[in-house]
């Protein structure tokens, strides 16, 4: 009984789901209330993000226009075919993508490097929108800039301590005035200055030709966004449950809000790169300032208003977008860095701590001024994200469902899972490793520029060479968790039927438990993964 004093304290701040937010199991059907329409909204709500501007400036300055958009392609359709499985299994199964990728491949303890990866893009890219807010407030209000990204820190905490119930409220009512003020000022720019246009597809940029290596390398760049879809999946968890009904609607959200992100991603990336030209065009000092989002939209907004109502518009849209991206940011960092330290430790410390942790990193890294750079750090990033989200990706659509070596339903348990599955966790470091070597110039100048192409293709191939190596027997280390009750409901669903834990006494839905290995009894994935001792953990099934 030792395992049940430990374990119970910890379970107890965890099953305070007004603040945890089912950081460590899947999201029961008691709490997904909210419709298919609110939760894609709310996903959506999340990719408000400025950063794709000044990716799309960036990589347009450094390539030119035509390698740039033909890289923002790239970019789009590896991150939609790559994003869609993920996004099913989560939408389907209700889970976040660190206990989907546990069983495609990882094992139980694996997935604890692609889950640092993730909770690393969280902060990156919070110490990046944090920045471009900064930039924002120091421009509208005089704000020092060390200052405005202590504030910019400082104002996430509090919104997002409540998880996804406050998160969803606010990415709903502050939709309509975001779309309202970044599309106003490019429809003006395309009515009023029609010559633009024409400039923009002649920009060369720093380069003297359309050639695939700048296409990749401008690929390489965007493509360090792949982990967003680990945070559409934050939200897509919360879909409630697929029936004959509302299948249509549930296939729009899902695809909607979960691969299709990119869609909106690639042509915000479009438009800032438009924007820089326009700027470095008709400005004295427009090359300045021609990748920085706040002047891109202050100068076009200065040809509508007054200066002092442009300057408030301005202003206005960075804090809206950079508040909905940071939320986000800021809830999903929180869940990867708790799910990974319980997994090690078996200590749950709460998701409040690690919120906290996450964005004093982030704070960090705006201080030490990392947007300018911006290319280096996405690039570098990129390999690493691009391994981890492919490698889940073919296992799911390779292993699971053409070669049937991986379980086509996910599995998240201790006890039930391997610690490590060589199939994705070797495939992801073989990948990632090579691409970054690649990246460095380790293999000559030459390819340098395709790393991404590496990373992809390498993560693409090796899960099912692994699993045809290994004929799939590191993937379950049980097939039966000792309850008798099915899993699913008569349209795949997980299943509602609700137990009871003994050893901290609380109820969860099927899919969460498991039974006791010393007692008669059931218990919560929780109890197991902070479980000190391992007696309530099931034994490899012979």
């Amino acid at each position: 009984m030792t395992s049940e004093i430990t374990a119970a304290p910890d379970v107890r701040s965890a099953t305070h789901e007004t603040l945890e937010d089912y950081t460590l199991r899947f999201a029961p059907r008691s709490y997904r209330r909210w419709s298919t329409g609110v939760v894609a909204v709310s996903a959506l709500g999340g990719i408000a993000y400025l950063a794709d501007f000044a990716i799309g400036a960036n990589i347009g300055i450094s390539y030119g226009t035509t390698n740039a958009l033909w890289g923002i392609a790239v970019f789009a359709v590896v991150i939609f075919a790559t994003g869609f499985p993920l996004a099913y299994y989560a939408a389907r199964y209700n889970l976040d993508l660190d206990l989907i990728t546990r069983g495609s491949g990882f094992g139980y303890y694996g997935s604890v490097v692609s889950n640092v990866i993730f909770a690393s893009f969280t902060f990156i890219f919070f110490a990046l929108e944090g920045s471009i807010m900064a930039q924002g407030l120091n421009l509208g209000l005089g704000m020092p800039l060390w200052l405005g990204y202590a504030v910019s820190t400082i104002l996430i905490f509090p919104l997002v301590i409540y998880g996804m119930k406050v998160l969803a409220t606010l990415q709903v009512w502050t939709t309509p005035l975001w779309l309202v003020l970044m599309v106003a000022p490019f429809v003006y720019l395309l009515f009023s200055h029609p010559e633009s246009v024409g400039a923009f597809f002649d920009y060369q940029g720093d380069s003297d030709s359309t050639n695939l290596g700048s296409i990749m390398l401008a690929a390489g760049v965007c493509l360090s966004l792949i982990a967003q879809i680990a945070e559409q999946i934050d939200y897509l968890r919360f879909m409630p449950p697929k029936t004959p009904s509302n299948a249509r609607r549930w296939w729009l959200a899902m695809i909607t809000a979960g691969p299709g992100w990119v869609f909106f991603g690639a042509i915000k990336q479009a438009v800032g790169l438009f924007l820089a030209v326009y700027l470095i065009a008709n400005l004295s000092d427009g090359a300045g300032i021609a990748n920085q989002p706040v002047h891109q939209f202050l100068e076009i907004y200065e040809d509508i208003v007054p200066h002092a109502a442009a300057l408030t518009l301005a202003v206005v849209l960075v804090v809206i977008s950079q508040i909905k991206i940071n939320v986000t940011n800021a809830y999903s960092g929180s869940l990867a860095w708790t799910n990974s330290y319980t997994r090690v430790t078996r200590h749950y410390p709460g998701r409040l701590v690690f919120l906290a942790f996450n964005l004093a990193v982030a704070l960090v890294l705006m201080e030490a001024n990392m947007f300018d750079f911006l290319n280096t750090i996405l690039g570098f990033y990129a390999n690493c994200g691009m391994a981890w989200v492919v490698v889940v990706a073919s296992d799911i659509v390779f292993n699971k469902y053409l070669l049937g070596l991986s379980p086509k339903q996910p599995e998240f348990r201790r006890g039930m899972l391997y610690a490590v599955n060589p199939v994705g966790f070797g495939s992801m470091l073989l990948a990632a490793g090579i691409s970054i070597i690649v990246f460095f110039g380790g293999f000559g100048e030459t390819v340098k520029p395709y790393s991404p192409l590496v990373a992809i293709g390498l993560a693409l191939v090796l899960p099912p060479v692994f699993a045809v190596a290994t004929k799939g027997r590191y993937y379950l280390r049980r097939t039966d968790d000792g309850i008798d009750l099915p899993m699913y409901d008569e349209y795949g669903n997980p299943s509602g039927a609700v137990l009871t834990c003994h050893v901290c006494q609380q109820d969860y839905e099927r899919p969460d438990m498991a039974a006791c290995f010393t007692h008669d009894a059931h218990v919560c994935s929780l109890c197991l993964s902070t479980d000190k001792v391992g007696d309530h953990v099931l034994p490899a099934q012979t």
